[in-house]
């Protein structure tokens, strides 16, 4: 089973420039016909209420009830784009969510590390979402890790998922790559090896299969092991840089690295296995 562990869908195409297909681009149908020509089984919509889509919560809600079998749902919650960000009321706002919405997660991006995960509100918001068996999907880039770490020492049961290989870039000094490293001391921490596009700049996107970027991923790989990578799309923002199909192919051709019997935990087995004991229940 291949379970894509990062993808999103939108009513509307939300990047400039403007496309001739704004209302398909990224939709939902778009997506499961990607997964259809690739073998893919499942995914997880990371929503995201950005421009043009205020109402991506209740998409991606959609998308699930109507592709149950195939989809799950991370919300949007208090991502830094949202008026909410780090305001009081987060614990709430993430209570209503899970209460309202049939997820298994919830989304998290940031921006320049303010002391929000260190703060009361941000350890009852993760204590929250640990009680409740969320699967926490977080933005972020190693500013934030030490934080972070703190988070997931006070609750072990979280599951935290870390977007685009930690937010690392080609250019980063390796330093970064040893401070996310850090996190590999606790085991609830995995990391979505997907972003190459991210990690060399759009700018260079059309460099596939991304060369400068794979001692990010063989970093990681030796730092966290196959058993806590999860391969990850990008759809539709990929479509920037390069193909679904070629999303899939930089890891499972590409990441020489990578030993025989790797590739079952990370194009799937390991997230499977996290959706699987997710809350809530998922009913057909």
């Amino acid at each position: 089973m291949i379970v894509d562990s990062h993808t999103h869908a939108w009513a509307r195409w939300p990047y400039e420039p403007p496309v001739p297909d704004e209302a398909t681009k990224g939709s939902v149908e778009h997506l499961i016909h990607e997964m259809d020509q690739n073998g893919v089984d499942q995914a997880v919509i990371v929503s995201a209420r950005i421009e043009k889509n205020p109402d991506n919560n209740a998409y991606g809600a959609a998308a699930v009830r109507r592709y149950p079998r195939r989809l799950y749902q991370f919300a949007d919650v208090d991502c830094v784009w949202s008026p909410e960000y780090h305001t009081p009321g987060a614990v709430e706002r993430l209570r209503t969510a899970t209460d309202a919405l049939p997820i298994s997660g919830f989304t998290h991006y940031v921006g320049e590390n303010d002391g929000w995960l260190r703060s009361d509100e941000g350890r009852a918001f993760f204590k929250l979402a640990a009680e409740r068996k969320l699967i926490a999907s977080i933005a972020m880039g190693p500013a934030w890790a030490a934080d972070l770490g703190a988070i997931c020492a006070d609750y072990p049961d979280l599951v935290v998922m870390l977007h685009h290989m930690g937010g690392i870039r080609s250019t980063s000094p390796r330093s970064d790559l040893e401070t996310i490293a850090t996190l590999a001391r606790y085991p609830n921490v995995h990391i979505k090896l997907s972003g190459f596009h991210y990690a060399v700049g759009l700018e260079h996107g059309w460099d596939y299969p991304h060369p400068s970027a794979m001692w990010i991923a063989e970093g990681l790989y030796a730092a966290f092991g196959a058993g806590r990578l999860c391969w990850g799309s990008d759809f539709p923002a990929l479509s920037r840089a390069m193909t679904y199909k070629q999303a899939l192919e930089i890891v499972r051709l590409h990441c020489r690295f990578l030993q025989p019997g790797d590739l079952e935990p990370i194009l799937g087995g390991t997230l499977k296995r996290l959706l699987d004991n997710a809350a809530p229940t998922r009913t057909i």
